[in-house]
């Protein structure tokens, strides 16, 4: 009997020796292990060409699986703040190491041997994508040279319209005074008197009646209310003067305490359940003496009959202490 074997791809142990790489099964788990980290290949593949650099960010951490060598590799190759995408990935794929790995992982699953030949990078092909990064990592620089000089134009054209604006605002204002005259030379008067007319050709302009002397205005004096004042007069706001109805101080504002004390014994009532033992019973109301309890008078000790006759006698004896009250 063979000794027992485990199969990462399948996750489980088999007894059947070398023959369960060539199962269904395990040829089923190989391919879609491999059809899962051949989009990544490929996407690396075409940055062989063109390498692509980026400013770096958190998510340029991310690592992938690598089928053959069975490790996590980085996808990204970064250094400061800059990355190159998928440096890492072609970097490891160009390794010996990988390629060792990849050799052992193809005959120990008997993987179709076309497929090997895309999970590997040859040294060419590595060396392409070095110079296509450095070509990569130039433009980037001009780029962020472009973004530099664009930054610091904007910011010395804002500089500029600040200081503007500050030049304005402290220049005094010059206003012509008007004893002083104007500084206009003569000539220049009377051509433009003919253009802008003067002020001083203005019509007058009309007086009110009321201003005339012939009608004088007459002082009725001050109407004050006597005894009533105003605010002026130092008298007290109307806002601030209390109402009759709150002079007597009988008056109560609000519910008095016994009504709020009924108020939240309906509160609490209203949390109880509506269909519970003696929920409608009226404690106001008067019991007479044909009234019996349909329990004991101790819980759950003693009987009906016991209590019946129990209610009778202190019955009996009331009215008997009532009569002899009414007699003295």
């Amino acid at each position: 009997m063979a000794p027992p074997q485990r199969c990462a791809l399948c996750r489980q142990t088999f007894f059947c020796g070398r023959g369960h790489v060539y199962s269904r099964k395990h040829q089923r788990q190989l391919k879609e292990a491999l059809e899962r980290l051949l989009p990544q290949v490929e996407a690396a593949r075409k940055a062989i060409r063109a390498a692509q650099v980026e400013r770096f960010v958190p998510e340029h951490e991310r690592c992938c699986w690598c089928l053959c060598c069975g490790c996590e590799v980085r996808k990204h190759l970064s250094h400061g703040n800059l990355t190159v995408l998928h440096g890492g990935l072609l970097e490891h794929l160009a390794s010996p190491e990988h390629k060792k790995a990849t050799n052992k992982f193809w005959w120990e699953n008997k993987a179709e041997m076309q497929m090997k030949e895309k999970f590997l990078i040859s040294p060419q092909e590595y060396a392409r994508f070095k110079k296509s990064m450095v070509k990569g990592l130039d433009s980037y620089e001009e780029k962020e040279d472009e973004v530099i000089k664009e930054m610091a134009a904007h910011i010395r054209e804002v500089e500029r319209s600040r200081q503007e604006v500050v030049r304005s605002v402290l220049e005094p204002q010059t206003v012509p005074d008007p004893e002083e005259g104007s500084s206009v030379p003569e000539s220049w008067k009377g051509t433009n008197s003919s253009q802008q007319p003067s002020h001083v050709d203005l019509p007058p302009a009309p007086e009110l009646a009321w201003m005339e002397p012939e009608q004088p205005l007459t002082f009725i004096g001050h109407q004050d209310v006597p005894g009533v004042g105003n605010v002026h007069s130092g008298a007290t706001p109307p806002w601030m003067v209390q109402d009759e109805d709150c002079s007597s101080g009988n008056q109560q504002i609000g519910p008095s305490y016994e009504e709020f004390l009924k108020e939240r014994e309906k509160q609490k009532l209203k949390k109880l359940p509506p269909d519970r033992v003696g929920a409608n019973f009226d404690h106001s109301s008067s019991t007479s003496a044909g009234w019996l309890p349909s329990f004991g008078r101790v819980w759950n000790n003693g009987r009906r009959w016991q209590s019946r006759h129990q209610f009778k006698s202190e019955a009996a004896a009331k009215k008997k202490q009532q009569s002899h009250k009414e007699k003295t």
